[in-house]
């Protein structure tokens, strides 16, 4: 399976786009379509690679049956190679600080086979609406008589050419239903009905109309595009005493890196010299500038301000975190929302419907009421006008689009329209303890010893148990120990999840866990009283020490338990420590004692989580970090992860990443999901009823043309302007 995607030229309409989307679903040979208007971008997975040029060729088809003109554009690699000229000598704080040598700028730039002119066709368009402004309005200033019919007529033809030439063109191809069709045919009527004045000031307003429409999406296309520019030009490579300019793409796991101020990190590295402070605003919504220093882990996307430093990658581009989070948001189209699908759906009956019933005014209503053949001709025409659903087309996909592009710039990775939606329908939150509530970073408080063995010995003892582990408690204890560990004298190492690790270590059976890892091997120990967490070390099978290990409480976590009380939202904590501490943690957070679930193993949280999602009306968020958190993350309505501290399987199966791990994210989340659904509400309710209202006085007469324009393209530019306005606040 590949996954293929373009560029689209010529896509104007909206309504074209969920067409266009609908007819290559029935292609067997690909899956996963996704046609975004605003992004004029196409994705698709091909299920036989061999059938690559056959299906480009088979789409291009359909895309111009649909829409002519309309095409898929390959994109070409370019090769990009150029000297620039020998800068000052950089600061990097505590680094060598030795003069850059030339630099040389290598990397591959993509670009689209061939420009499509949008510039000089704006200008254009703006030069015909101009001219045809002017004949309209000298035409009717003029008194009757041929050179106003004329001029009138003119008006027309100028601002109308391309709305009939499309019109003639879709009727060849047996597209009768579009909109070039339909405002061609009401505005021949016009003509024929010799109201040459209405035909071109509709026609006039129709193209003015169409115009801002597009500027306006545009507009909102750019401010989305401007929230995800995070992605890095270049990298400063490391190579011998030299210092080259390459493509990010290039570099690879290991290499090191030099960031100069100003510039952004390409990828995921960690700290080995100097130290500075980074603007993480575009990765995690937080505007705060974050000090780091050797041994710092340092994502891509963040901005230098202060000092050069040099770093070690850790993330090839493809896996590091500016890589990912473009990848989501752009995938984020393809994961539609129930009222997207419901658009796309009624739009495809919507037309042919209203259609029908102008049909009907125009021929039965003249053998039924009085008034003659031409008045309610005049009449059907105003439905052919507003027959139409651009307006909701346009709006309601934009507003999902901008509100993810938003989330993004808040630094909430939303995986699609359709999580976005399910915000709106949650009774129930969810939260593990550890690296979610808390910060996740354990430090060693205590060493308590219960045998001759020295604290330093317990400590070895409990290094060699952990090394290999990836918890958090796990990694405290291996860094609270300096001994050097030879891995060559650990063997039989078996790590159980929430009890503990057992291993051979210098030809000692070591077990270090918590009581029900002694429980379960039969190892004798006295229960502690202690509310705090407790590791317990054993060699050869006798308990010889414990350590005591301590976890800080995030600052927002109680904020955003009692904030969620405020919305009606139940809080929940599922947790593997023992009983005493996370009935502590949860009452000190603000839980309820009966909203507290401790010493869980996995298979537990997923039993615990199936008896929450019984009970609630509406839905449930999980939200977690770890490895162990997966199969819960995956089960609930919706799973939020945790992007820094948490693990990568976590993060894939969630619906949700909060990039600064702060769960105050997640009221923020709700309330983004809450405006989005009102902006929809709000869109839907004033495009139907506009339109409703519109048809009904054209039928009475009250209404005409330039009424039935304004509840087309008038009603689709308030809804996009209504759409957009999510991005500015």
């Amino acid at each position: 399976m590949m996954k293929k995607s373009y560029i689209i030229e010529n896509l104007h309409c909206s309504g074209c786009a969920s067409k266009i989307q609908f007819e290559l679903e029935k292609i067997k040979e690909i899956t996963g379509v996704n046609v975004d208007f605003y992004r004029k971008k196409i994705s698709y997975e091909l299920l036989d690679e061999e059938k690559d040029s056959e299906i480009f060729n088979k789409i291009n088809e359909i895309m111009d049956k649909v829409e002519p003109g309309t095409r898929m554009k390959r994109k070409v690699k370019v090769a990009l190679k150029k000297k620039v000229k020998e800068e000052k000598q950089y600061e990097c704080g505590s680094c060598c600080g030795e003069n850059e040598k030339k630099l040389e700028s290598e990397g591959i730039e993509e670009r689209v086979e061939d420009e499509s002119g949008e510039g000089v066709k704006e200008k254009r368009e703006k030069l015909v609406i101009g001219v045809s402004v002017v004949f309209f309005i000298v035409g009717l200033l003029l008194g009757d008589g041929i050179i106003k019919k004329i001029l009138l007529l003119l008006a027309y033809f100028l601002a109308g050419y391309d709305i009939l030439w499309s019109a003639i063109k879709n009727i060849s191809k047996g597209k009768v239903l579009d909109e070039n069709f339909l405002m061609g045919i009401a505005t021949v009527g016009a003509l024929l009905l010799k109201d040459f004045g209405e035909a071109a000031g509709v026609m006039i307003f129709f193209k003015v109309g169409e115009y801002f429409q597009e500027r306006a999406v545009d507009n909102s296309r750019k401010s989305i595009e401007s929230l995800m520019d995070i992605k890095p030009e270049f990298a400063n490579l490391k190579v011998g005493g030299e210092i080259k300019k390459v493509s990010p793409e290039k570099v690879k796991i290991g290499d090191e890196i030099v960031i100069k101020v100003g510039e952004r990190v390409p990828l995921d590295c960690e700290v080995i010299r100097g130290r500075s402070s980074l603007d993480m605003s575009a990765i995690t919504g937080e505007s705060v500038p974050v000090g780091v220093e050797k041994g710092d882990i340092v994502i891509s996307g963040a901005i230098n301000l202060s000092e050069g430093i040099e770093l070690k990658v850790l993330k090839d581009y493809s896996q590091s975190t500016v890589s990912r989070i473009i990848e989501l948001v752009e995938n984020a189209g393809s994961k539609k929302a129930n009222a997207e699908k419901f658009i796309t759906k009624f739009a495809r009956y919507y037309t042919p419907v209203v259609v029908g019933l102008a049909l009907v005014i125009a021929i039965v209503f003249p053998l039924i009421f009085a008034g003659g053949f031409k008045l309610w001709l005049s009449r059907a025409l105003i439905f052919l006008v507003i027959s139409c659903p651009c307006a909701l087309v346009l709006s309601i996909p934009l507003t999902f689009f901008s509100s993810i592009g938003k989330a993004s710039k808040l630094g909430i990775l939303i995986k699609g329209g359709n999580y976005l939606e399910r915000l709106n329908k949650i009774d129930k939150v969810v939260f593990d303890k550890t690296g979610t509530l808390t910060h996740g970073k354990f430090e060693v408080k205590e060493v308590k010893l219960f045998d001759r063995f020295s604290e330093q010995e317990i400590l070895e003892y409990a290094k060699a148990g952990e090394i290999y582990s990836n918890h958090p408690i796990g990694k405290a204890i291996v860094e609270s120990c300096s001994k050097e560990i030879d891995l060559n004298e650990i063997k039989n190492y078996v790590e159980k999840a929430g009890y503990g690790v057992k291993t051979n270590y210098k030809g000692k059976e070591i077990l270090i866990g918590n009581e029900k890892f002694l429980v379960e091997n039969k190892i004798q120990f006295e229960k502690s009283d202690e509310d705090k967490t407790q590791i317990y070390v054993a060699v050869d099978f006798k308990l010889v020490g414990k350590i005591i290990v301590e976890d800080i409480v995030k600052e927002t976590s109680r904020k955003t338990i009692e904030k969620l009380r405020d919305l009606g939202i139940s809080s929940y904590l599922l947790t593997g420590d023992n009983e005493k501490i996370g009935k502590k943690v949860g009452k000190d957070l603000g839980l309820d004692e009966d909203k507290i679930f401790t010493q869980l193993l996995p298979e537990d949280k997923v039993n615990r989580l199936e008896e929450i999602k019984k009970e609630s009306q509406k839905g449930v968020i999980f939200v977690g970090d770890g490895i162990n958190d997966a199969p819960v993350l995956a089960m609930a309505d919706i799973g939020i992860s945790m992007g820094k501290v948490g693990s990568d399987i976590a993060i894939e199966s969630s619906d949700i990443v909060l990039m600064n791990d702060e769960p105050y994210k997640i009221i923020e989340a709700l309330e983004l999901g809450k405006r989005n659904n009102k902006i929809v509400m709000e869109n839907i309710i004033f495009a139907l009823g506009v339109k409703v209202i519109v048809m009904i006085l054209g039928v009475l007469g009250i209404a005409n043309l330039w009424l039935a324009i304004f509840a087309d393209v008038g009603v689709a530019l308030i809804a996009v302007l209504n759409a957009s306005k999510i991005l500015k606040k």
